[in-house]
């Protein structure tokens, strides 16, 4: 999807969304999805939430680090009926052990994405991994 143009890439999203409905494994669909997109060192200021992009700018900008990433995967969750009622949440934290920043998104304080590119639950994360700083995600239309 990510060398398409802008009306395309919309076209290609919504089709995500749409089997992310129905998917057996919509977790692992939207990691699948994202983890083909090309990576840049920074896009956005993961710590300034009022300059982060809204999903559309998301798709049309195109340019995606590791914290961009989670942020596509939690909005692209947010924009189906399934996941509407949920709550997410994305988590800034630092690996004390391998002096390593992550990005996470946890839904329903139970299930987390961006933990080594798979999901677990909250319970399953190492307790070496200390959060810094808890967005609670707006609901989005």
């Amino acid at each position: 999807m990510f060398d398409l143009k802008y009306e395309e890439r919309l076209q290609t999203w919504s089709c995500l969304r749409q089997d992310l409905e129905t998917a057996t494994d919509p977790f692992q669909l939207v990691i699948d999805f994202y983890s083909t997109a090309p990576r840049v060192s920074i896009a956005t200021d993961p710590w300034d939430e009022t300059r982060w992009p809204d999903p559309w700018e998301m798709i049309l900008e195109n340019q995606y680090d590791e914290f961009l990433t989670v942020l596509g995967q939690c909005y692209s969750l947010q924009l189906t009926d399934r996941f509407k009622g949920s709550d997410f949440e994305i988590h800034i934290g630092i690996d004390e052990i391998e002096s390593r920043t992550c990005y996470l998104l946890i839904i329903d304080n139970s299930t987390t994405l961006g933990w080594n590119d798979s999901y677990v639950t909250i319970d399953d994360l190492p307790k070496s991994l200390v959060s810094q700083k808890i967005y609670t995600m707006p609901k989005i239309q």
